[in-house]
């Protein structure tokens, strides 16, 4: 059992008591000698909190995995084991109006978020827990919509690490056929009053327990069957399709990533990874994001989908080795003996061309792929 730090004042007792504790699925168990907590952002949110140390020595600093829209923490329970083996601290925590932390519309199933303010404030606090309570140097892992909101920070000197890892940062949407009229028509729907509706013909399904069969996330089925069930059995983590205020947020961040200066206002060195048949968020948008970067690099996954920790191993194994290349952490010895798997020790020398540097001279803008 993990420790919590009680229910969560604004919530239904329902909620805050399947809430106040990291869910236990028999088949996918919590990683041992964690902790979970609740914490409260400056507007009075109540966010879920967990970290874990790491399970080798020299303790290489702290990574926080940021979540996508709709993810949760258990989620990334075998990614965080990963990168304890490497190690790493790991905290994580929930976004509001998903997982385990405080939704604020009465139908807990819908994907909401009011305002852009919101998700600032919720990485604040993410940043601040991260100095209060774990070790430097600090790294960021963050997926998709949390890429994008990281991304954002950078250039506004709100991130304060190390180094970030943006793997298929929500940039622009595919997945949306009109995306400049659907900008038009959640904006006036917001206002009109409608924000905390759901997406026209949205429901509370969640994603994760859709068919396999062409489904846009990964194409492992395990990995999928696993995070399927996660949702399935804890519904009280998982939401279905996104808000009217939802989308108009996201439109807003996009089009502050969009403009011509942003990706040079990032002063933090980044590794940006796409994944080359990603239905959901464009993968030239981020490679032309990259391109302008200051102090980073593009990698495209040519085989991957959105999800690219949820995919196959071969696909992960090559993530792995850009990520060992490009997040050294204090005492590392990338030429000494590795805790990487030997598909990772493979790909290791081509990552370190692509996208190796020290700290003090960031990688150059550019894409590359892997063959």
């Amino acid at each position: 059992m993990l420790a919590n730090a009680g229910p969560q004042a604004g919530l239904s007792r329902k909620h805050a008591m399947a809430d106040a504790e990291l869910f236990a699925h028999p088949d996918y168990p919590a990683p041992g000698h964690g902790k979970v907590w609740f914490a409260a952002t400056r507007d009075r949110a109540r966010l879920r909190f967990a970290s874990w140390r790491p399970t080798v020595k020299p303790v290489r600093g702290t990574v926080v995995v940021v979540q996508g829209r709709a993810e949760f923490i258990e989620r990334y329970f075998e990614t965080i084991a990963e990168l304890r083996r490497r190690g790493f601290h790991v905290l994580t925590f929930d976004w509001r109006g998903q997982g385990g932390s405080q939704r604020f519309v009465r139908r807990e199933r819908k994907g909401h978020v009011g305002w852009l303010r919101h998700y600032e404030a919720d990485l604040a606090l993410a940043m601040a827990q991260m100095q209060e309570q774990l070790p430097g140097p600090y790294f960021v892992l963050a997926h998709s919509m949390g890429a994008a909101l990281c991304l954002d920070a950078a250039r506004r000197s709100a991130l304060p690490v190390s180094r970030l890892v943006a793997l298929a940062p929500m940039l622009d949407l595919t997945i949306i056929p009109n995306p400049r009229s659907a900008r038009r028509l959640a904006s006036l729907l917001f206002w009109l009053g409608l924000g905390k509706a759901f997406v026209p013909g949205g429901g509370d399904t969640a994603i994760a327990t859709k068919p396999f069969e062409g489904n846009r996330l990964t194409g492992d089925p395990a990995r999928y069957a696993r995070n399927s069930a996660l949702s399935a059995e804890g519904r009280h983590l998982s939401i279905g399709d996104p808000t009217i205020a939802w989308v108009r947020t996201a439109f807003q961040l996009m089009g502050r990533l969009a403009a011509p200066h942003a990706a040079r206002e990032v002063r933090v060195p980044t590794l940006v990874i796409a994944a080359g048949r990603d239905p959901i968020v464009s993968t030239p948008a981020i490679e032309r994001f990259a391109a302008r970067l200051k102090t980073g690099q593009a990698l495209v996954l040519p085989q991957a989908r959105h999800e690219i920790l949820m995919e196959s191993d071969p696909i992960r194994a090559q993530f792995w080795a850009a990520f060992d290349a490009f997040i050294p952490g204090e005492d590392a010895d990338l030429d000494g003996p590795s805790r990487a798997s030997a598909g990772e020790q493979r790909q290791s020398g081509l990552m370190q061309r692509l996208v190796g540097g020290s700290d003090d001279a960031p990688a150059p803008g550019g894409a590359a792929a892997l063959p």
